[in-house]
């Protein structure tokens, strides 16, 4: 059963919306942290003026999202809808604010981003998306759609939207496609410092992804430790995937789910059958067992992101291009063990990253 909440009990619990209590804002509103004495500590969704047409558009929300429910997904206590008199969050129309339980660990972009100490490792990242993926998941080519006027943080929002206030369940494919890239390059979805070209992270990534050199993009924090290069290039190409212009030729939000499914499913397999070329590598704690299949080999202290890693049947593994790398340890190839591992082929020509 959803709350109703008074207003004054939402200026109470913000101090009367109060920046030390700021959280974050976006395209629908300010999301501010509030105490309340029964409740504890709890989010609040305030709306700006503009964020509903009309009252009923406000109720209509508030009624699918007290429907959902996730254990991904952060759960809807209440709302308020009240009109003010002395408050700057009083308006014509009314007061409105969703109210939802307190995530203390911040959100996805805190991660991303590395605000305050935080990362996330390569399994992590496409852990968050697999589960993120499954909330989403809807019929399988449903082609209905809504039309409404909706708020989005800029970035995110569908640009077929723009042009059509058309919104169905390939709106939110894109906007998923968008933060399969932000997952890869912890970058934000606009940057305004970059290029009129290249200020959305689709076109910033563009060029990287399509050429296979998914390194270029990838976020720092993942080239200091072990990171399947294939994954997150395979990641990266779903995501434009997701972001097309036509939106009937975006994937469906199944279909994301299943394709990095069966990413993460083929790397473990590829591991599960490398494990005989593990026993020939002697490796420092830096490395895990996802090391047979990264996409990088130290010589001297020196990575080189392409190689190929022949086996005693008929696979082989080879990376798509050849980045040059410092790391701090030593790879050795234990060369008694030549019934399990064929050899290691250095390729010939030696690219600097530019």
């Amino acid at each position: 059963m959803l709350r109703c909440f008074q207003l004054y009990e939402l200026e109470r619990a913000t101090e009367n919306f109060s920046d030390d209590c700021l959280l974050g804002s976006g395209g629908f509103g300010n999301v501010y942290q509030g105490t309340f004495d029964s409740d504890g500590i709890l989010a609040i969704k305030r709306a700006h003026a503009a964020s509903y047409q009309s009252v009923e558009e406000f109720r209509n929300e508030v009624r699918l999202l007290s429907k959902v429910k996730h254990r991904n997904l952060v759960g809807l206590v209440g709302f308020c809808e009240e009109a003010g008199k002395n408050s700057e969050f009083s308006r014509a129309n009314g007061a409105k604010a969703l109210v939802y339980e307190y995530v203390p660990n911040g959100s996805l972009l805190d991660y991303i981003m590395g605000r305050g100490g935080r990362s996330l490792t390569w399994k992590q990242r496409v852990d968050i998306a697999i589960g993120a993926a499954k909330v989403k998941m809807g019929p399988i080519g449903d082609q209905s759609h809504v039309s409404s006027q909706i708020k989005g943080t800029p970035g995110y929002l569908d640009p077929a939207y723009c042009t059509s206030y058309h919104l169905s369940p390939f709106s939110d494919v894109y906007s998923f496609g968008v933060i399969l890239l932000q997952l890869i390059a912890a970058r934000p979805a606009v940057d305004t410092t970059r290029s009129h070209n290249n200020y959305h992270i689709i076109e910033w990534s563009r060029r990287s992804i399509e050429s296979g050199n998914i390194e270029e993009i990838l976020d720092t924090s993942l080239l200091s430790e072990p990171c399947n290069m294939e994954v997150m290039l395979k990641m990266g190409q779903l995501g434009l995937r997701c972001v097309v212009k036509t939106p009937k030729d975006r994937p469906t939000m199944t279909q994301v789910w299943q394709q990095l499914e069966e990413a993460v499913s083929e790397a473990d397999n590829f591991i599960g059958r490398g494990s005989r070329i593990e026993r020939g590598i002697r490796r420092s704690s830096v490395l895990d067992r996802d090391y047979s299949s990264q996409s990088f080999v130290s010589i001297d202290g020196v990575g080189f992101q392409r190689f190929r890693i022949e086996m005693d049947s008929s696979q082989s593994f080879q990376s798509s291009s050849l980045r040059r790398f410092e790391i701090d340890s030593i790879i050795s190839i234990d060369v008694d063990d030549k019934n399990n591992l064929r050899g290691i082929r250095e390729e010939t020509s030696r690219e600097e990253d530019s």
